[in-house]
């Protein structure tokens, strides 16, 4: 055996190297993660990379125990951290012992475990907690919605609060493992694929798992008395469906639509790229909200959505968002525009594909029916606001904007940047900046002036700048409606949150 001599001053530098900080240079994670649209959401010192839930619900008292464990590692020298959560904790430990905890706030965990974590430390973190989450508010609202039969977690920008902790912000995605006991007769729903499905003393358990990474709003969990349909996409992809058993007249209607959602993906695929999950689906809880949601690879529908007869049109919009939103994320709530006005844009592109009025003929229609006082016109797209992130500009001027870059640039190109954006960000966050930025690189063509009409001025577009993209100013009375045009509104209720 060899020794290694070490001299006197190296020993003394290694030693020093071993010293851990002082408690001194440790300081909490922030109690928001820096989104100026919601300062609170998310937080600081630390990165999650999965989520693994193993929860119990009781549908008749709404009553939901859980144990959530959280792999993350820190990204600072950390003393205490949060979690965004609001039902009753009863122990956290963080890497195995217990650790102190408080609440603060509209919806703050605080955690502070025994031994500060060194920044770039793997951590643990194991919560144990229990409550009825429709009886809980935050900012005067609930994001779980109870159903004659169980309940529902679906919302956006936020939902996870109600049923499991996280770190709530698109810029934190994860992978989940989602496990949830319920009373025989009754299902659990969630995203991905599922795993396993075992019964024990009258309960049965449900066991899904996403692989990809998800942002904390798109995850969630839906539990009643469900029919479930499974099949199979033209491209491969395993589909699971689920619909109320109690959604009365508008059960056929939901169903003619949702059943059509491999073929609505593979369809998009021509546009997008690749379907970027290893699962699809859509359920239909009977909740009495009027939005769907793009829960990933599981979009949410209310059944006010098939009120009217079947809504193939929103399933395009959802399942757009499953590139545009879940695949690729906001870096922040003020760049929604890069969710809403592709998802838009898409119902646009199903009706050219349905031959009920071209993309072209809907730009047209759009920028014509609005009035130059009309308060639509005021809403700037490319950073609305929190109070006007989901309004009606933010999707159909949104979707303008693509229109007139389409025209400006060809569809060859158009078409390519469609694709290429989501490979390009594959399973992260971009701002509209990035698209803005790369739409110019794939074109070769200054655009910011382009966006800069489309997204950031809070007026409508003069006669001259929408005849330069194309779009044709049309009088009152040479108004034609697109045929799609009813089907296309019919979803704008998606947008009340």
């Amino acid at each position: 055996m060899h020794r290694r001599l070490i001299a006197p001053g190296a020993l003394a530098a290694s030693l020093l190297l071993a010293i851990p900080a002082s408690a001194a240079d440790y300081s909490p994670g922030a109690p928001g993660i820096g989104d100026p649209y919601y300062p609170a959401y998310g937080n600081g010192g630390y990165d999650v990379s999965h989520y693994d839930l193993r929860l119990q619900y009781q549908p008749e008292t709404d009553k939901l125990e859980g144990t959530a464990t959280l792999l993350a590692r820190t990204t600072q020298d950390l003393s205490r951290f949060n979690l965004d959560f609001l039902l009753d904790v009863s122990e956290v430990r963080v890497n195995g012992t217990k650790a102190a905890f408080t609440t603060s706030g509209e919806h703050e965990l605080e955690i502070t475990p025994k031994n500060p974590l060194p920044k770039g430390t793997a951590v643990t973190v194991v919560v144990r907690y229990s409550g009825v989450p429709s009886s809980k508010k935050a900012y005067g609202f609930t994001s779980w919605h109870r159903t004659p039969d169980g309940g529902v977690g679906a919302n956006e920008p936020e939902a996870a609060w109600w049923w499991f902790p996280s770190n709530d912000h698109p810029l934190d995605k994860a992978t989940y493992d989602v496990s949830v006991a319920v009373p025989d007769g009754s299902q659990a729903i969630s995203n991905g694929t599922l795993q396993s499905v075992s019964s024990r003393a009258g309960w049965t358990r449900y066991s899904w798992r996403s692989n990809k990474p998800q942002a904390t709003y798109l995850a969630t969990l839906a539990v009643g008395k469900f029919d479930l349909t499974t099949g199979t996409s033209e491209s491969g992809i395993p589909i699971v469906n689920a619909y109320s058993k109690d959604l009365g007249d508008n059960y056929g209607a939901a169903r003619a639509s949702i059943e059509r959602t491999g073929e609505v993906a593979d369809w998009l695929s021509e546009y997008f790229g690749p379907y970027p999950f290893n699962a699809l689906g859509g359920y239909v809880p009977n909740t009495n909200t009027g939005y769907a949601l793009e829960t990933q690879t599981r979009p949410f529908y209310s059944p006010r959505q098939f009120a009217s007869g079947t809504n193939v049109s929103v399933v395009v919009h959802e399942l757009a968002h499953q590139w545009y939103g879940d695949y690729v994320s906001v870096t922040g709530w003020k760049d929604i525009w890069i969710n809403e006005g592709f998802a838009r844009y898409a119902q646009w592109l199903w009706s050219e594909h349905e031959g009920e009025g071209t993309a072209q003929e809907i730009a047209d229609y759009v920028y014509a029916s609005r009035a130059a006082d009309d308060p639509f016109w005021t809403v700037e797209p490319g950073d609305p606001g929190p109070e006007n992130q989901f309004h009606i500009a933010v999707y159909d001027r949104g979707a303008l904007a693509l229109q007139a870059l389409r025209n400006e640039i060809g569809d060859e190109v158009f078409f390519a940047i469609l694709k290429g954006w989501p490979k390009k960000y594959a399973n992260g966050n971009a701002t509209v900046g990035d698209f803005v930025k790369y739409a110019e690189e794939v074109s070769g063509q200054p655009l910011a002036s382009l966006f800069d009409t489309w997204l950031y001025q809070a007026s409508k577009p003069e006669a001259p700048a929408a005849r330069a993209a194309s779009i044709a100013p049309r009088a009152q009375g040479e108004l034609v409606r697109p045929k799609s045009w009813k089907k296309i509104a019919a979803t704008n209720s998606v947008h009340e949150r």
